[in-house]
């Protein structure tokens, strides 16, 4: 999964982007309204973190202008401690959520989290895949109750495939949805995670769509 940041408080910005890449996302960072639109505009992201008081062009033009051009990622706002109009602001350009400052790292977690979920249509913290359960609070895999390792790419090609199961996934969404923008992107590099992942998952789980992409194959 992948989140922007739009921060310009560098050392928050910087707090930001560790706490998320340790939980396995990729993460693009922004510092000025400018860039941040730039950003939304033309990337794929799963969800955004937006801090309001940004320089060159304020957080609510940004947000409006990206629902105005239809980009619909879930959206968290950053607010004041005690500036409710910001809040009630943000909510009406399309935020989806919000977080006052200033706030536990764990809790923002837990919040993009749900809203990732959400955005999917996963009410549950735990996504299952027939035996295959992804614990999306601790980053765990268990296969029929088993513990199983991933390097952080298997994981976020795993997680990108459960959010989306019984979808085709473009190898081109993956790449998108794996690797920031500053990233080394080789596209081949997917069908090794996809390799990998079928040697520790069951057999035929994860579906080569020919000329689509993959379908992780999931019984409703």
């Amino acid at each position: 999964m992948r989140v922007l940041v739009i921060e310009d408080e560098r050392t928050l910005a910087a707090q930001l982007a560790q706490a998320l890449t340790e939980a396995s996302y990729a993460v693009d960072v922004a510092h000025n309204g400018v860039d941040a639109l730039h950003a939304g505009e033309t990337g794929e992201f799963d969800a955004a973190i937006l801090d309001l008081g940004l320089p060159r062009l304020d957080g609510i033009t940004v947000l409006k202008r990206w629902r105005a051009g239809g980009r619909n990622m879930p959206v968290l706002i950053l607010t004041a401690r005690d500036n409710w109009h910001e809040k009630v602001a943000g909510i009406d350009a399309g935020a989806d959520d919000y977080l006052t400052k200033p706030f536990h790292m764990e809790e923002l977690l837990a919040r993009v989290r749900a809203l990732i979920r959400r955005a999917g249509g996963h009410a549950r913290a735990e996504l299952a895949c027939g035996p295959v359960v992804l614990d999306t609070r601790s980053g765990r895999v268990t296969v029929a109750g088993r513990g199983i390792a991933l390097t952080s790419h298997e994981y976020r090609v795993l997680d990108y495939l459960m959010h989306h199961r019984n979808e085709i996934v473009s190898r081109s969404a993956l790449v998108e949805h794996i690797y920031a923008q500053d990233f080394d992107r080789d596209s081949n590099t997917v069908e090794v995670f996809i390799a990998r992942l079928r040697k520790k998952l069951p057999a035929n789980l994860i579906e080569t769509v020919r000329g689509l992409g993959y379908r992780l194959a999931c019984e409703e």
